[in-house]
């Protein structure tokens, strides 16, 4: 049986090369992100402030994938 994913939601403070991002979670938390292949193949783009929905895998807390591009 396959973990399910934490869904969370941050906001972006740090652009970082590689299509990498720090984002801050509601919680003060900062991790580590990437944008999943639908968003990096529809070109989405992504800027400081940018408030974002994410997944995270419960084993490592420190990593997300950036889902969705909240308004």
């Amino acid at each position: 049986m396959k973990e399910q994913h934490i869904e969370v939601e941050g906001r972006v403070t740090v652009v970082l090369p590689g299509t990498m991002f720090r984002v801050e979670l509601d919680n003060k938390h900062m991790v580590l992100a990437t944008i999943c292949g639908k968003m990096r193949k529809r070109f989405v783009r992504l800027t400081v402030g940018d408030r974002v929905k994410m997944e995270m895998s419960p084993y490592d807390l420190d990593k997300a994938r950036i889902t969705w591009r909240l308004r």
